[in-house]
């Protein structure tokens, strides 16, 4: 290119360069960048969605009663699997294979809570779902993708233990993610207890 020509497109670049980087879109790509942003909790309950990090990375300075994503129903682990030492199968009851663990309906929840705290907003929140056994639309804290494979009745069989995964959930008013469900934890955690490390041990190959 002649020099003439290059000197005019030199002077638009000048000009143009520190409002581009001043820009909006930039800025807020540069501040959630992957070295920077935590995960985000999965708002449904479709499997396509990973969580590998733990989420609310950002508000580790809030108090812990303050973590995670708010819920439609307030719901305290810490009193009902601390306080009152409720096993965690008692309401997260086992499905028919047993491979996955349920959450439970409102009307589950009235069996107790017909009587016990009625005059608590939470437990008539509660009470309005059971009525027309709605399901409570939750929010995800955990979800693995769909083309991962995870039975917690072979886990549970091998001696694993819920907090492995999930926690100390029952010191926790508000559940967050604060374990990390990455393929790398659970290929270490196979290693330890020397499970296999086999691909197709997680991921359905043939499907």
């Amino acid at each position: 290119m002649k020099s003439w020509r290059l000197v005019p497109l030199l002077m638009v670049f000048a000009l143009w360069a520190p409002s581009y980087y001043d820009m909006p879109s930039v800025t807020a790509f540069a501040q959630n960048s992957p070295q920077t942003a935590p995960n985000s909790p999965a708002q449904n309950n479709s499997a396509a969605a990973s969580s590998t990090m733990p989420q609310e990375a950002s508000s580790a300075s809030q108090p812990e009663a303050l973590r995670g994503p708010v819920q439609p129903v307030p719901f305290s682990h810490k009193e009902h699997a601390g306080t009152l030492k409720m096993p965690c199968q008692y309401c997260h009851t086992p499905s028919r294979s047993g491979e996955t663990l349920l959450i439970p309906r409102a009307q589950f929840c009235m069996q107790c809570h017909a009587t016990v705290a009625t005059n608590n907003p939470g437990v008539q929140k509660l009470a309005e779902y059971a009525k027309t056994d709605r399901a409570i639309p939750w929010v995800r804290i955990y979800e693995l993708p769909s083309f991962v494979s995870f039975s917690h009745k072979v886990h549970l069989q091998h001696g694993a233990t819920c907090e492995q995964c999930h926690g100390q959930v029952s010191q926790r008013t508000r559940l967050y993610q604060e374990a990390d469900i990455s393929m790398a934890t659970c290929v270490n955690c196979h290693r330890a207890k020397q499970a296999s490390t086999d691909c197709s041990t997680c991921h359905m190959l043939e499907q």
